[in-house]
Formats: structure tokens, C-alpha cells, sequence
């Protein structure tokens, strides 16, 4: 099988999918990318760039929207060499966010095109609206709906899509569901699991911590209200007071990735300090930043209690993997969590808006770690049911390509479980 991923940032939600075809004899996998870092073994990836920067007087409702095109344009002409190179995809897979798939079945219309469909923005229902701290205007109904072209224009392009949750899905308009099929990236259960013997080291902080101790985490790419960090901040004075052996561990950047920026110089974590002042041990809480993978599994494996906070959004691979590694999940009661989490069953449930909810959960699990045992486990058990990457989702993954290509090429599930799919066709 010929294989085109195309993904801005390399390689997003295709790293599982192009490692395998990389690495399986009889596939070609080529991956059109921004991002020049990295690479994938058997993967071969080519990098693009916009030609110019976006129109400055451009409305702004349609500043994405340019962004996209100039996007598209390129990656088409990356795809017109490629063809006139001999390599014409059976399949193409890439994300629609950012406009890179759009022209790409004028260039292969042989080939069938699999979008990633993430988002659809919505009035009601989902994440606008959501938070009464952030008015509604006459201009948001429009420039939602200005924000979805995008959207439109890949799910009359592609010949299936792809979603990772049920949720995320259901905010599509209905006339497409019968296009879009749930299938998660998947989560690797034999890197995120329990260690009773993990140990983090905080070189900063001259600190050794271990799998056992009072450990609170929380976990986001960047640290900003769509993630829940005002929450979380505002929760963790309590918490410190309650339990004085108690440490918090804060993975993530200062950037904003979701929702409204500040002024420049400002950052959400600057912002929370300056309200919380003298309230908070800052002895007791360290902000790790952006962290290797590696040492993000370690913070997981050490966490007494992992706190995950979203606006009803994408929902996070951070979530899955910290209940694959067997945390105790304190998530908000938010569609995208409750998708996954279960009050009382795989983990705990809290009102996004309440510190005092969360601080009142996390004390309580801290306190006792045997009562909450069986939550962590049915925890990791959900991962390793549904969304497991080796027995669930790259199976079906493939499953879905193969439905789309001759026998003759299609990719070999012969040392994978042969599990059932639902596709959408």
C-alpha cells in the first residue's frame, strides 16, 4: 500500500499509523510536514512552507481561513511533484485543521482521502458559551460560522473522516455522521502503566520523588482556562493546608493553545500567582514545563491523584494515558471527560468551576488510597478495553485502509487481534 500522510505538525495524530507503514515490508509511507525536526524509520517526509504570510488588512473572521489556502497551495504543489515523480497514493490521510488536504483529490482523485476531523465549532452545546466569564457577542455567531469553512469544505472533500471520540463526533452536523468513524489513536498501555518502584528526580529542586508519596499532578500543553488551570490553582491552597506532606507537580507550557490570549508579557501562570499570593506554598508546587516523554510517564507513575480539568473540547491524550499508568482521575463533569470517565466506577468526577469540589476530592484521595485503589485500576482496565493502541485502535485503523484498497495491497493485521470495527462507509 502507498500511503500519504499529511499533518503541519509532524507527525500529530499519524505516529503510530506511519511507524507501522514505515516499518512493514511492501508499504511506501510518505509524510508532507511544516515541521523539520524529527523523523520516522521507513518514513519518508517532506517539508513544506507557506510562500507569504497572510493578508494584514484580511477580515478577521477570514485570517484562518487564508492561512489554510496558502497551506493547501503549497502542499498541492508538493503532491504535483510527487506525482510527476511516479508516487500516487491509495490512500491519503491528514488533518483538516489547517487547510493541508483541501486540494488534494484534484491532484490524486484515484486515491481515497481519509481527513481527521477534530472540531466543529458550535453557538451552544460545546465550548463557546461554556464559561460565563466570557460574554457572548453579536460577532461570535458569524465568525463561528466563518470558522467552519474549513471544516465544510474537507468533509465534501474526503471520501471518509475520521474522529477520535464519540463526543467530538456528535458536534458534526448530523448529515455527515454516516461519513465519520470513531477510532482513537490509541494509547500505548505497555509504555503508560504502573510502576510501584517509579522515581522522578527534580534536579532543580534537589528533590527525589516516589511512587507512594502525596502526589498531586496535573498535566496540560499549555496552562490556560480551556485546561481548567484557574480551577486547579484556585483548588490547591485547601489542598496544601489539608495535607502538609503534599506536593504538586504542573506539566506544561506558558503559551495559549485554546481560547483568548493575554496581553503580551502576561501568562495565565503569572496571572494565578498574583491572585493566589501568600495562599500558596509555592515550596510545595513546581512547574516542570514542557517535559520528554519519558519523565511525563514518571510524573505519571509517581501521581497519588491526577487532576484533569477541559472545557467540553478535544479531549486529551494526557487523560488516557494518566488512567492507562493508573491514576486516580479527578476530571471535570464535562462531555468529553464523562465520554471516558466513570464517578465512582474509573475515577472521580467534579464541576469544572469549583475549586472547592476539587479540592474537597482530592483531599479526600489523598487520605485514603485504599478505598480508591479499585478506581485505578479500572481505570487503566478502560484503556486497555477501548482504547488500546496494539489491540483496539491500530487494528481497526487498519482495518479501515484495508477496506479502501485491493487485497493485493492491503496492510497485514496477521500479528494483530481481530477484533470488530464499526466503520462508517
Amino acid at each position: 500500500m502507498k500511503v500519504l500522510f499529511v499533518h503541519q505538525n509532524f507527525p500529530g495524530q499519524y505516529l503510530h499509523l506511519a511507524r507501522h507503514f514505515g516499518t512493514q515490508p511492501g508499504h511506501q509511507a510518505v509524510f508532507i510536514t511544516q515541521r523539520k525536526d524529527h523523523e520516522l524509520p521507513g518514513v519518508r517526509k517532506i517539508v513544506y512552507k507557506p510562500r507569504r504570510t497572510i493578508t494584514p488588512q484580511v477580515h478577521h473572521y477570514l485570517r484562518e481561513s487564508e492561512a489554510a489556502v496558502l497551506n493547501a497551495q503549497e502542499v498541492a504543489r508538493v503532491a504535483l511533484d510527487l506525482r510527476k515523480a511516479g508516487f500516487i497514493p491509495d490512500v491519503v490521510l491528514g488533518h483538516n485543521g489547517w487547510g493541508e488536504i483541501w486540494y488534494l483529490k484534484d491532484i490524486f482523485p484515484e486515491a481515497q482521502l481519509i481527513g481527521y476531523f477534530e472540531f466543529f465549532y458550535r453557538m451552544t452545546g460545546a465550548d463557546v458559551g461554556f464559561d460565563p466569564a466570557e460574554p457572548v457577542t453579536p460577532d461570535t455567531a458569524p465568525r463561528l460560522r466563518t470558522k467552519n469553512l474549513g471544516n465544510l469544505l474537507a468533509l465534501d472533500t474526503a471520501d471518509l473522516g475520521q474522529c477520535p471520540t464519540e463526543w467530538q463526533k456528535s458536534v458534526y452536523p448530523r448529515r455527515y455522521h454516516s461519513t465519520l468513524n470513531v477510532i482513537h489513536e490509541g494509547i500505548d498501555s505497555t509504555i503508560a502503566r504502573p510502576d510501584s518502584a517509579a522515581r522522578l528526580i527534580l534536579a532543580d529542586a534537589k528533590l527525589e520523588i516516589n511512587a507512594g508519596d502525596e502526589i498531586v499532578t496535573y498535566v496540560a500543553r499549555n496552562l490556560e482556562p480551556y485546561r481548567g488551570f484557574p480551577s486547579f490553582m484556585r483548588s490547591l491552597p485547601k489542598i496544601l493546608a489539608a495535607r502538609p506532606t503534599a506536593r504538586v507537580l504542573i506539566v506544561g507550557g506558558d503559551d495559549v493553545s485554546y481560547g483568548a490570549r493575554l496581553p503580551p508579557g502576561e501568562t495565565y501562570c503569572k496571572k494565578m500567582l498574583a491572585e493566589l499570593g501568600d495562599s500558596l506554598d509555592l515550596t510545595r508546587v513546581h512547574f516542570l514545563g514542557k517535559i520528554p516523554y519519558n519523565a511525563f510517564i514518571k510524573v505519571l507513575q509517581v501521581s497519588r491523584v491526577h487532576v484533569y480539568l477541559t472545557y467540553p473540547f478535544v479531549l486529551s491524550w494526557s487523560m488516557l494515558e494518566a488512567m492507562s499508568a493508573g491514576c486516580l482521575i479527578v476530571g471535570s463533569r464535562t462531555q468529553p471527560v464523562q465520554e471516558v470517565l466513570h464517578h465512582g466506577g474509573n475515577g472521580v468526577l467534579v464541576d469544572f468551576f469549583s475549586p472547592g469540589e476539587i479540592a474537597e476530592r482530592v483531599i479526600e484521595a489523598l487520605e485514603d488510597r485504599r478505598s480508591f485503589a479499585s478506581l485505578r485500576q479500572n481505570a487503566r482496565q478502560t484503556i486497555i478495553d477501548h482504547y488500546d493502541l496494539r489491540s483496539i485502535c491500530l487494528p481497526a485503523h487498519l482495518r479501515l485502509l484495508n477496506m479502501l484498497v485491493p487485497r493485493d495491497q492491503r496492510a497485514s493485521l496477521q500479528s494483530l487481534p481481530a477484533a470488530p470495527v464499526k466503520v462508517a462507509v
